[in-house]
């Protein structure tokens, strides 16, 4: 399952999407977490020191071996260097599964042990003095995006994405590539305008929406945010002392956590677990196409000097099956 959490600066997204990574560790659940939010906080909220979450390879810094990797050996894509963020896989590129080691892993991800069991973490890197002023953030998270593309991942296996704060991701095809959003509000004005701007940009993608209300103190932030949210509120936390000590820098146990806030957790697990039914590979597919095509006419046609059009493979399905031989093909296959 792919998991992201979006929500405004300030909403808790990551402490949330922390705390979710933990109790899908300490169910079992083989988790891929990654940080592809410009304040790389996510680190530090698994419990990891300011200096350690620092020294995370950043995925930006190897995207030429990650691009030479992906493209394996499909003929549509001709050098790593023509391959762009929403390059879509076809046949003959090499897939990446949650369960597995392999180059780019051991590249960019960093185990993280946790008292409930251990995660993978990828970060896409902060920005660095060389970017200032010369680079946008999107050509961080493009890394990000590229894998998404390629991944396929199965039942009870997930991948947990940070997302940068606010409606960002909507300046590329990001957005698209989860079969679920967790989006964070806080029970205020402006916690549930984000939900409103997110709804209405997702809502002609498909893009499954559901809200979790962070800080709800009482039966009037509950009330509020069930009339402004409607039945998109999946479920709520509430203050928590747990949150506070991790924020000071203690590491308590995940069981120590308030049982509301417990159960809350238990609740976007088996929402994200029924999302698992509901995914289609083939419109997942269709959409890293279209935004992949909208990005060559729009630019990277330009910069590297093709049509990258023709990097998409028509007869793929990431997650799809192959015909066999000698029928129409209706699915690509998945490696």
């Amino acid at each position: 399952m792919k998991i992201a959490f979006v929500g405004k600066g300030g909403s808790g997204k990551t402490t949330l999407s922390a705390l979710f990574i933990r109790h899908l560790a300490a169910a079992g659940r083989p988790v891929l977490a990654v940080d592809a939010d410009i304040n790389q906080h996510l680190g530090p909220a698994l419990g990891l020191t300011d200096e350690q979450a620092a020294a995370l390879p950043a995925l930006g810094a190897h995207l030429p071996a990650i691009k030479e990797y992906l493209r394996g050996s499909n003929p549509r894509i001709r050098s790593a260097e023509e391959m762009i963020k929403t390059t879509p896989p076809g046949r003959g590129s090499r897939l990446l599964r949650i369960v597995e080691e392999n180059p780019v892993y051991a590249a960019c991800a960093r185990p993280v042990a946790l008292d409930e069991g251990s995660v993978r973490l990828l970060a896409t890197g902060a920005f660095t003095d060389e970017d200032l002023g010369v680079a946008c953030y999107h050509s961080k998270v493009g890394a990000v995006e590229l894998l998404l593309n390629h991944l396929v991942d199965g039942r009870e296996e997930y991948v947990v994405t940070d997302m940068t704060a606010g409606s960002d991701s909507f300046a590329s095809g990001l957005f698209t590539r989860f079969d679920l959003t967790f989006l964070v509000a806080e029970p205020t004005r402006k916690g549930v305008s984000v939900y409103r701007q997110y709804r209405d940009y997702a809502h002609d993608f498909g893009v499954r929406l559901r809200v979790v209300g962070n800080k709800v103190q009482g039966a009037d932030d509950l009330t509020f945010l069930r009339r402004e949210v409607g039945e998109d509120l999946l479920t709520t936390f509430g203050q928590s002392d747990w949150v506070r000590r991790l924020e000071q820098g203690a590491q308590p146990p995940l069981q120590a956590l308030e049982p509301a806030n417990r159960a809350a957790l238990d609740e976007l697990r088996t929402t994200a677990d029924a999302a698992h039914e509901l995914r289609d590979p083939r419109r997942y597919t269709e959409q890293a196409v279209h935004f992949h095509l909208r990005n060559a006419e729009s630019w990277a046609n330009a910069k590297v000097g093709t049509d990258l059009a023709a990097q998409v493979d028509p007869d793929f399905v990431l997650g799809g099956r192959a015909a066999p031989a000698g029928e129409p093909t209706t699915a690509g296959a998945v490696g």
